[in-house]
């Protein structure tokens, strides 16, 4: 999920200070991934500089300066637009652990080994994600779930790799 869209979209709920948009982030889609205050000023100034979103007033209350930021009519059609669109469904090309596994058969290294790690890091993720699904809340759970489901889909290319490493080696040295 692109950080700054969803600021923008939290932006179009009510007027706000960075600080606020952070902690409505933080609380709605970061479990367990919490934005930096940079991240959100960056998005804050990119959103004025685009004409998505313009300052209404400035706050200091005897510390330092605070703006607070509502969302403009062409940020809303970019919030808009961005619901609207489906996201792309990424290709196995690009997967860190797939070029990880090819390096490895191309170099000599055990690329069963890689698998293997990778393996036992999933494995105590979803452990780890199962145990916190006990107490989730709706929202959590539902992301939650998301990531076990992408794990576990994971795993059956992991497993699927293993048997077939023989194979791609000869691909991938041929190549």
């Amino acid at each position: 999920m692109p950080p700054s869209t969803t600021l923008l979209a939290l932006l179009e709920q009510e007027p706000a200070y960075g600080y606020t948009l952070k902690r409505r982030y933080d609380e709605h889609f970061g479990f367990g991934h919490r934005l930096a205050f940079g991240q959100v000023y960056a998005a804050l100034s990119s959103f004025d500089r685009n004409g998505y979103a313009e300052v209404i007033g400035v706050d200091s209350d005897g510390g330092p300066s605070r703006k607070r930021y509502r969302i403009t009519p062409e940020g809303s059609t970019v919030v808009e637009r961005w619901i609207a669109t489906p996201e792309p469904a990424s290709s196995y090309t690009s997967s860190t652990l797939f070029a990880k596994v090819s390096v490895a058969l191309m170099s000599g290294r055990a690329a069963n080994d890689v698998l293997a790690i990778q393996r036992q890091a999933h494995l105590e993720r979803m452990r780890a994600l199962t145990k916190r699904r006990r107490t989730a809340e709706t929202a959590e759970l539902l992301a939650l779930t998301f990531e076990l489901n992408h794990l576990d889909a994971d795993l059956r290319w992991i497993e699927e790799a293993g048997l077939r490493l023989a194979d791609l080696k000869r691909v991938v040295l041929d190549a």
